[in-house]
């Protein structure tokens, strides 16, 4: 029996794995062959721009699979401030799902994914606004330090540096890349990073130039390089545009599906600064074999490995593969570009034997102290012996007799170990410490720009093919069948041992609700005895009403209220102490879509206290779903009867004293728009009907309301901007009087996509204002038709809602309660 194990937590691991898992399989010798194409190109690209989805996916899928050049893209956020066509997550949840969209982006089009520190704010008008926002240093070191270690020979940029027109972000990105490409090699900008990186010159940065919505002109005074995007690469029968198109199509959470164009097309690159050239981007950049000694030997070896490969016998290209590997190795380098080809070749070798390894188990989640059990399956398709088969979980070693695989017969060793007491959870690495000024503070060099933590559960899995020795940090996963899906693999995750889960993350204290809240303390190993208290809480002010154990669901069930000495909001978080004085006080939140991996992330359990004296009638509200939203549970907390509609029928419409209508849901619900005649008759019959935010494009319907308007691409991206206001106006006048002080604190933006063109019949009661701009009046209109009201608005309560900002929950119960 093997001793308990530490685990190997590496931040080493996953990046080394993670192109590895996608080729563990056996593939085509055709792709084989692509690869080796690769293995002796040593130029390198680093495109840059502001979010997930702005990519030029056709350009780098051709800088990758047709020039076979090493591409990266470098996003300088997740896209936290963005919206999300799939379901309700925003902010830091929509940023990691955009963040595994992005990575299977790369892993379709062959490229490479870093980020910097810069958290996404939301929509900003120019660069100055961006900057604001972000700390320009750090996210500047961050690029530079991207550069550094990446060392690409051109640098691409997505957007140029004119303000104006385009995204704050958009801008900036371009305004950052041009900085870094003089100062990454500037031993004086940002010394810290050279413990860990040389300074490094790009030869030159272009910027990707567009005409969006039309055909591309040149402008005659500047220079261009031209790259064909369209072309088709017969190795992997596939055009450039397929895969671009591919590729895009992971930006689910965007809506951004995409259809491959057909024929010939070009991307233009326009020349901003570095060295010149006369026809080709990469002219004069040097062959980096030539630089290292031994590297043309080994240059040479793989173009003869090349004209030489055997597509028909794949196993006949295996001593070539492990010759250059012996090359390789004996240069005893540690570029980092000689440290990819080396991993590149080890791939390759795999691939040519059919090798398949994986670390699997039946569980997806641990904690600390829990004993795991687990699997090794070694399998070799091919009749090249390969011996020595052992894994290493730290200083204890697995194996069994037979550590030969050959032959298509599987070697498989079970493995059994403990999860160590101070295992850190799989938090993503920059969501451990508080977001400052819109930066994730992130406190270790080394995982800056890296697209993904991997805090999982690994070993070191050695073994011999033909003499050689390797070595491959292999992760353990969580497998399973699933009856639709065949083969599911997902990551193994470390979560606490105790965690929390709260009805409700705002509760209200106003008249007429009730304010208790239910807190499951849900215990993931054995039940423990334990007491429920709140940090940032007097005793007085809460109050246990009941206690219910599940000893079946392991969990124990609080029914605890509240109230506060004065109307306030208050943030408290539960904590849970054991006996043994461990305190736990997290949730655990779970993210699961089927075209990226499960994600799992904590926070506190926080609890947002809201005492007001506000005015809720707590009648049945009716909401009908859109692209995804949290507005229907805070109107719950609010006290009001809150049902999905599912049957538009008009008997079953008038039982609702308001409808609401979620986000985009006129871009998302056929139903929706198939019965607006029913809606419309709702509200001339004396009933409310408050429509959120939708975008101009695709609209399933032309009129969304009783009287003409239209949808624009206005917003207010600043949070606390000027506004003036009709006092007097229905809205702000009751139930619920609205002051200027319910304007406050509210977060990342007013609102978006604004009303225009406004018939006459629709009184319009707020304007808002970024700075230096004019006051945009089309927030929020407000129509009587027939005996009712109808209410559109463009204002962010999706975001405001659940956020618990006050001001803002009390203008959305007037408008309801029209």
């Amino acid at each position: 029996m093997t001793k308990p194990v530490l685990l190997r937590i590496s931040a080493f691991l996953y990046l080394s794995i993670f192109s590895f898992i996608a080729f563990a399989q056996s593939v085509p010798s055709s792709e084989i062959y692509h690869q080796l194409l690769q293995l002796k190109e040593t130029k390198r690209v680093l495109y840059v721009a502001a979010h997930p989805d702005d990519e030029n996916t056709q350009l780098i899928s051709t800088l990758r699979n047709g020039e076979h050049v090493q591409v990266a893209y470098l996003s300088l956020t997740r896209g936290d401030g963005g919206q999300n066509l799939l379901g309700k997550e925003l902010g830091i949840e929509l940023g990691q799902i955009r963040t595994q969209e992005l990575l299977r982006a790369r892993e379709t089009d062959g490229g490479r994914q870093f980020f910097t520190r810069a958290m996404d704010f939301g929509y900003s008008k120019n660069p100055d606004e961006t900057l604001q926002n972000w700390d320009k240093q750090k996210v500047l070191s961050d690029v530079v330090w991207v550069v550094r270690s990446f060392q690409p020979d051109i640098i691409i940029t997505r957007f140029n540096t004119v303000p104006g027109g385009n995204h704050g972000h958009h801008t900036t990105s371009a305004i950052l890349a041009e900085e870094a490409f003089d100062l990454a090699a500037d031993p004086n900008a940002f010394p810290e990073h050279l413990k860990y990186v040389e300074t490094w010159q790009p030869r030159r940065i272009f910027w990707n130039s567009y005409n969006f919505g039309g055909e591309f002109e040149a402008n005659p005074n500047e220079k261009y390089a031209v790259f064909q995007v369209g072309d088709f690469n017969s190795l992997l029968g596939k055009t450039y545009s397929q895969i671009a198109a591919d590729s895009r199509t992971m930006h689910k959470s965007q809506g951004f599906g995409a259809t491959p164009r057909i024929g010939s097309a070009e991307d233009n690159l326009q020349f901003i600064k570095g060295e010149s050239f006369q026809t080709s981007a990469f002219e004069g950049i040097p062959n980096r074999w030539a630089q290292i000694d031994g590297g043309k030997e080994i240059e040479a070896m793989i173009q003869s490995a090349i004209e030489k490969f055997n597509f028909i016998e794949p196993l006949v290209n295996l001593k070539a593969l492990t010759e250059i590997r012996t090359k390789l190795l004996a240069l005893g380098s540690k570029t980092p570009w000689v440290a990819e080809k080396a991993k590149k070749v080890n791939e390759l070798i795999f691939e040519t034997l059919g090798l398949k390894m994986e670390f699997v188990t039946n569980q997806e989640l641990g904690f600390a102290g829990e004993v795991i059990k687990a699997s090794l399956v070694f399998n070799n398709s091919s009749v090249v012996l390969v011996n020595d088969i052992s894994l290493q979980l730290m200083d204890s070693f697995y194996s069994v007799d037979k550590r030969t695989a050959v032959n298509n017969e599987p070697v498989q060793i079970p493995v059994e170990f403990e999860i160590p007491e101070h295992t850190p959870l799989s938090q993503p690495y920059w969501l451990v410490n508080p977001v400052v000024d819109a930066i994730y503070t992130v406190k270790d060099q080394n995982m800056i720009g890296k697209p993904f933590n991997d805090m999982k559960v690994g070993g070191d899995l050695t073994f011999k093919i033909d003499g050689q020795e390797f070595k491959v940090e292999i992760p353990l996963k969580y497998k399973y069948n699933d009856q639709v899906d065949g083969e599911v693999k997902q990551p193994f995750t470390i979560v606490p041992e105790i965690d929390l889960k709260v009805s409700d993350q705002n509760v209200f204290l106003i008249p007429g609700v009730n304010p208790v809240v239910s807190i499951s303390v849900n215990f993931n190993g054995e039940i423990k005895a334990g007491e429920l208290t709140f940090k940032n809480l007097q005793g007085s002010e809460f109050e246990i009403l009941g206690t219910e154990e599940n000893i079946a669901q392991k969990k124990r069930i609080y029914q605890v209220s509240f109230k506060l000495d004065k109307n306030e909001k208050r943030e408290v978080i539960a904590q849970f102490k054991t006996s043994d004085g461990k305190l736990f006080d997290q949730i655990t939140h779970r993210i699961s879509y089927k075209h990226i991996p499960n994600l799992t992330y904590f926070s506190p359990a926080s609890i947002n206290l809201i005492q007001e004296n506000w005015g809720v009638s707590g009648a049945k509200i009716g909401y009908i779903m859109g692209a995804g939203d949290d507005v229907p549970a805070v109107l719950s907390s609010l006290g009001y009867q809150v049902t999905e509609i599912n049957d538009y029928s008009l008997a079953n419409l008038s039982l609702y004293k308001s409808i609401v209508i979620g986000i985009r849901a006129y871009n998302t619900n056929a139903d929706l728009a198939a019965n607006q005649a029913n809606l419309m008759a709702y509200v001339n019959n004396g009933g409310t009907m408050v429509v959120q935010y939708n975008v101009s494009r695709p609209l399933l319907i032309d009129n969304l309301g009783p009287y003409p308007f239209s949808i624009s691409r206005d917003r207010v991206t600043v949070e606390n901007s000027p506004f003036e206001a009709d006092w007097d106006h229905p809205v702000l006048a009751g139930p619920n009087k609205i002051t200027a002080a319910d304007f406050d604190d509210w977060i990342q933006e007013r609102g978006l996509y604004f009303e225009a063109n406004i018939a006459p019949e629709y009184s319009t009661p707020l304007s808002f204002q970024d700075p230096g701009e004019d006051p945009l009046n089309g927030s929020l209109i407000y129509a009587k038709y027939g005996k009712g009201t109808y209410i559109y608005t463009g204002i962010s309560f999706f975001r405001e809602l659940p956020a618990g900002v006050p001001g803002a929950i009390k203008l959305f119960i007037n408008l309801i309660e029209q």
